[in-house]
């Protein structure tokens, strides 16, 4: 018996790796446009810009004590 198992009975063929592929793109875009909507927002561009300065303080600090001290 031929059902829904069978692709060449199944109308709705699916191909599961451009869904794969369409799905990874569809949430690049998700995480762009989440990235894009936190930098808009002032709080955000504050926080984002901290994380930052605060990131590139330890990494002098650690280079600094390694290679100096």
């Amino acid at each position: 018996m031929a059902g829904r198992d069978d692709p060449t009975q199944n109308s709705e063929h699916h191909w599961e790796g451009l869904q794969e592929i369409d799905r990874a793109i569809s949430e690049n875009r998700l995480t762009s446009y989440s990235w894009k909507k936190a930098w808009a927002d002032p709080w955000g561009r504050v926080g984002f810009i901290t994380f930052a300065i605060l990131l590139i303080a330890f990494i002098i600090y650690v280079v600094i004590y390694d290679l100096v001290l």
